[in-house]
Formats: C-alpha cells, sequence, structure tokens
C-alpha cells in the first residue's frame, strides 16, 4: 500500500467519523435545512461522478464512476423525499390549526 493511498484512507475515515458526529449533535429542528444543504452537496457529488463514469479513463474508473453515480442519485432522491416528508408534516399542523379556527367560529 503506497502512502498516498493510506493517506486517503485516513481523510476518508476522518470525514466519516466527523461527519457521524456532526450529524448526531444536530437537534432535530435542524434537520430539514440540513437535508437541503446535504442534497445539495449530493448533486456536486452526482456531477462529479458523472464526469468520472465519463472520462474513459479505463474499465476500473468507469465501473466505479458509474457505481458514484448509482450512490449519489439514491442520495439526492432520497434526500428530497425525506425533506418533502418532513415539510409536508409542518403543513399537516398549520392545516389543522386552521381547521380549528375556523371550526370555533361556527
Amino acid at each position: 500500500m503506497t502512502s498516498t493511498a493510506i493517506i486517503q484512507l485516513f481523510v476518508f475515515l476522518l470525514a466519516g467519523f466527523v461527519g457521524f458526529q456532526t450529524i448526531s449533535r444536530i437537534p432535530p429542528l435542524l434537520h430539514t435545512p440540513l437535508m437541503a444543504a446535504t442534497n445539495a452537496i449530493s448533486g456536486i457529488s452526482l456531477v462529479a461522478s458523472l464526469v468520472l463514469a465519463g472520462a474513459n479513463q479505463g474499465f476500473v474508473s468507469t465501473v466505479l464512476g458509474a457505481v458514484a453515480v448509482a450512490c449519489a442519485m439514491a442520495n439526492v432522491v432520497g434526500g428530497f423525499l425525506i425533506t418533502d416528508r418532513m415539510l409536508a408534516m409542518f403543513g399537516a399542523k398549520a392545516a389543522n390549526k386552521g381547521e380549528r379556527k375556523g371550526a370555533d367560529r361556527q
């Protein structure tokens, strides 16, 4: 294993640890804005993985790029579905409050 590969593995493990610690300490109220920012970052990684898959640098690079495209796309779509679901929960509370106010007037 080369020194570059060891450094890359160290950076990957450190990023995973820091990411886990950061996400686990986010209060529930901030999850929706955090998901929106995460979706933007996943969109950037999707573009980068598309470039990697289409660069024609060899078979392994193309396969790894295609896997990266699939993972990034799943992350983007899943993030938007979760964000939409969370926003719908907030919208349901606001709609219910409006219905109760209207019922009190009658």
